[in-house]
């Protein structure tokens, strides 16, 4: 593997010949024999419909305004760009997600040789839309990314280049690959309902991104994109994003996805600065992604994208002994786990190769499984309903197991390549990313697996895993690993580590809070400023004060966190003590599942206080748990305490947060502590039925979306906070009070001049 982290031309074409079709043949279980068939059914010809429509595109696209990286176009732009660092100045990368896929959205990223990238804005154009997961044109997530870059006194003229967050030529190429795998039977992937790859009118925007991204910026030509490989901009930003140091040791890297350019997962090695890929497998079927999005989806009732998280919960409340499980034993046989790590789907019990949507079982995954729910059964919980035509199908012991046994089989599946992976590259350090590291039960469990004995036994030395999952493992993160990859290939240094994830958007302005809290159904009060330290004890003080007496509120502050969590500055935050808090939040503030766990935020010594927090997090001082990435088991006496954000089966999803990182919530943390006892809060993020709220109108929409919600703190850019809440009939009096008591009180406690 070269440095610029995609295989030659040569060895892709390579890999895509070389699938290896296996069976039918017979597994024996338990009396009964299960057929498995392993690889495509036409490998060849889908092999050589890789080659054609790759070139294809190579050639269609290049005019279009896409160009690859080693062509023409993309050498020079390096080489301009590699000469602007060596005379010491400060280049501008733009990462764009296109239409086509989902997460579209745009970063910019400033990089100098000196200090190397740093990430100025990253913008989900989800959050502006109000629509999750928009496979639309990112033009409002542009258009703030462009008012942000001239505030800084520069334009559009100093960005040295845009980039895509995947390498569409060779997306062509997968997805020609993929209609003709099994062919006649894969056309039917053509009518798929819930993946936007094959949206004739998502990829006809896509084609014409550089002209409208021309008008947009009112130039005269199209903007010229350079392509950049989908995994190789996961891999990049998430290790250079990570706090493992150059230190001579190897650091193993996973891209384990739904679906990249090329493959789903794509695994590499970095040592001294240099990352080289071992291994990709070259399938879109062949995916953890893909398996646990079809299951959930058609097992637990929502469409893609809103089911896995849901199901990740609701795998607690099942059977999670894989011993007595009753579908554990049979679901393992959907995956082949292979010779060096491989992962490969059972063909003969799966059918989402050729029908995902309409018909993704075989008869013997039915027999497991029962019948998948249909597109039309579904329904889209993360879509702008109205929350009263919200219901929930009722869980049932049968179904939890289930998703137990989905869970089990897809952590089987992780430890295997990471234990490939492991042994290969001799690292004990690993970055995981891709969609699939969003599992925080699933990266939990790999801590917990790679303990001292496993290395003591294949590397023969004492050490145990380290782990460290980005806050945008997901695709929210290819812009920014886009140009982050591209900065590496110019010659910048890795850049510094992630702290924090407040990059989408920018702060609100006193005018757009006052222009949102012009609602007659809104009550609204300056209650205090930030800006000083004594005013920003007081606020903490006061969420505090009315989060201890079983109050829900929300916090809007500063720019939004990049990425699927919320993690304080688009926050509902409520009472970790309260055990009736998960249900309330549930019922009357999210409207989601009852069984849907609450996370918990915590100071670092909250945290160590009730939590295992595993060694193998502690890199910069547990840098790991900052982004609700990882779970924890809850140390023996914890439920009793704090209830309301220990799930199910003992754990917490839980985010860790620091003064330097986060002033105000880390004020109100120990603001708790002196309050209920504990410096831990209630975090769930800010938005019913719906992306998380960006603007200050998307957040007083959502407070009037949300009954149970009691108030909105809301965090202008010049530190003045105020408070706005139901107002007319809906108003229950139980802010003003908390207000009036509080101001007594806090008043009666400072000290008297």
């Amino acid at each position: 593997m070269q440095d610029h982290l995609i295989p030659s031309d040569e060895t892709a074409l390579l890999r895509a010949a070389n699938y290896a079709t296996r069976g039918p043949c017979d597994l024996e279980f338990d009396g009964l024999k299960l057929k498995t068939r392993i690889g495509p059914r036409n490998p060849h010809l889908a092999a050589a419909g890789f080659r054609f429509a790759r070139w294809l595109g190579r050639l269609t696209m290049s005019n279009a305004g896409f160009h690859q990286l080693g062509s023409q176009f993309a050498n020079e732009r390096l080489a301009r760009v590699r000469e602007k660092l060596g005379r010491g100045e400060t280049v501008y990368l733009a990462g764009l997600g296109l239409p086509g896929t989902h997460n579209a959205g745009v970063a910019l990223v400033e990089v100098t040789q000196a200090t190397g990238p740093r990430l100025i804005v990253n913008n989900e154009e989800e959050r502006f839309s109000g629509v999750k997961h928009t496979t639309e044109y990112p033009r409002v997530s542009i258009d703030g990314m462009v008012a942000v870059l001239r505030g800084m006194g520069r334009d559009i003229d100093d960005i040295d280049a845009w980039l895509t967050s995947w390498d569409y030529p060779t997306l062509a190429g997968t997805m020609f690959r993929t209609l003709l795998e099994e062919f006649p039977s894969s056309l039917r992937l053509l009518r798929v309902s819930q993946a936007s790859a094959f949206d004739g009118r998502r990829l006809d925007q896509m084609t014409r991104s550089p002209k409208f991204l021309a008008r947009q910026l009112g130039l005269t030509q199209p903007v010229q994109l350079i392509c950049m490989p989908h995994h190789g901009n996961h891999a990049w930003f998430s290790y250079a994003a990570s706090p493992f140091a150059d230190d001579g040791e190897p650091v193993a890297v996973a891209v384990l996805d739904g679906t990249g350019d090329l493959s789903s997962i794509s695994l590499y090695t970095v040592e001294n600065g240099t990352m080289r890929q071992l291994y990709t497998n070259d399938s879109m079927f062949d995916s953890l992604g893909m398996y646990y999005s079809v299951v959930s989806s058609t097992q637990g009732g929502w469409t893609w994208l809103s089911s896995e998280g849901r199901y990740m919960g609701a795998a607690a409340w099942g059977d999670m002994n894989r011993a007595s499980n009753p579908y554990y034993s049979r679901l393992k046989h959907v995956l082949h786990l292979g010779d060096n790590g491989e992962i490969k789907l059972n063909r003969e019990m799966a059918n989402w190769h050729s029908d995902p949507s309409y018909i993704p079982y075989k008869p013997s995954l039915i027999d497991i499984l029962g019948e998948p729910l249909k597109p039309e059964q579904l329904w889209n919980p993360d879509a702008m309903l109205r929350v009263e035509d919200i219901h929930h199908r009722p869980d049932t012991k049968d179904r939890l197991d289930k998703a137990a046994a989905t869970q089990l089989v897809f952590e089987d599946a992780v430890i295997h390549i990471v234990d490939h992976l492991l042994r290969t590259s001799g690292a004990s350090r690993l970055v995981l990313t891709g969609g699939v590291a969003l599992n925080a039960i699933g990266n939990m469990r790999l801590l917990e697996h790679f303990d001292e004995a496993w290395f003591e036994k294949n590397q023969q030395r004492k050490k145990r895993l380290h782990l460290w999952v980005p806050p945008v493992p997901g695709d929210p993160g290819v812009t920014i690993g886009a140009a982050w990859q591209f900065a590496h290939l110019a010659g910048a240094p890795r850049g510094a580590p992630m702290t924090h994830a407040f990059y989408c958007g920018v702060p609100p302005t006193p005018e757009d809070i006052a222009a949102a809290l012009k609602a007659d159904d809104v009550a609204s009060e300056r209650i205090g400023e930030i800006s000083t330290a004594a005013g920003r004890d007081a606020i903490a003080d006061l969420m505090a004060h009315m989060v201890s007496q079983n109050g829900v509120i929300a916090i809007y502050q500063g720019a939004a966190e990049t990425g699927p969590r919320a993690l304080g500055h688009r926050s509902i935050l409520a009472n970790p003590c309260d055990p009736e808090a998960r249900e309330r939040l549930n019922e009357r503030v999210k409207y989601r599942e009852a069984i849907r766990p609450l996370a918990p935020m915590a100071t670092l010594e909250a945290a160590q206080k009730y939590f295992d927090l595993l060694p193998g997090g502690s890199d910069a001082d547990y840098n790991a748990y900052n982004y609700m990435v990882l779970t924890a088991q809850s140390k023996p006496g914890a439920r009793e305490k704090i209830p309301a954000v220990i799930h199910a089966d003992g754990t917490g999803r839980i985010q860790i947060v620091r003064a330097e990182d986060d002033p105000l919530i880390f004020a109100y943390l120990k603001a708790m502590g002196r309050r209920v006892g504990v410096e831990m809060s209630v975090n769930t993020s800010f938005n019913v039925a719906g992306p998380i709220a960006q603007t200050p109108q998307q957040a007083i929409d959502t407070l009037r979306r949300s009954k149970g919600l009691d108030a909105v703190l809301m965090v202008a850019d010049n530190g003045a906070v105020h408070a706005a809440w139901h107002g007319g009939e809906r108003d229950s009096g139980r802010f003003r009070n908390w207000l009036a008591d509080w101001k007594t009180a806090w008043a009666s406690s400072r000290p008297k001049r």
